[in-house]
């Protein structure tokens, strides 16, 4: 390999889904809960409602029917500062996955063991 060149790091899939209820563990919106609206795989970032409100300098657009001006908007948040909340016990919870009857793979609570709806 050359030299200033790096090996391609395998990272570990993304557990969390569109829809998911999370809480904000770390940054501005620390405490915070809300659904996930947008995962990116490839920046490992999620959009959560409510969080990470930016502004979004828009031109206005009168073919799309888009006023301009400053818009409120969310923003990204890394993977790695939300926490899944449980639907079973209600807490937020690190995912595992388990293999269901059928054979399919289920993600599961680390905390009371209740699977996740796919």
């Amino acid at each position: 390999m050359a030299r200033g060149q790096h090996a391609a790091a395998k990272s570990a899939p993304i557990m969390v889904r569109h829809g998911d209820t999370v809480k904000i563990m770390s940054g501005r919106d620390k405490g915070k809960t809300g659904r996930i609206l947008a995962v990116d795989p490839a920046k490992r970032t999620v959009t959560v409602e409510h969080a990470n409100i930016i502004k979004r300098h828009t031109r206005p657009n009168p073919s799309k029917n888009i006023r301009g001006g400053i818009l409120d908007k969310e923003g990204p948040i890394h993977v790695s500062n939300v926490m899944v909340i449980c639907p079973g016990c209600g807490k937020h919870t690190r995912l595992g996955t388990s293999l269901a009857a059928d054979g399919s793979k289920v993600r599961i609570c680390r905390r009371c063991n209740a699977t996740f709806e796919n």
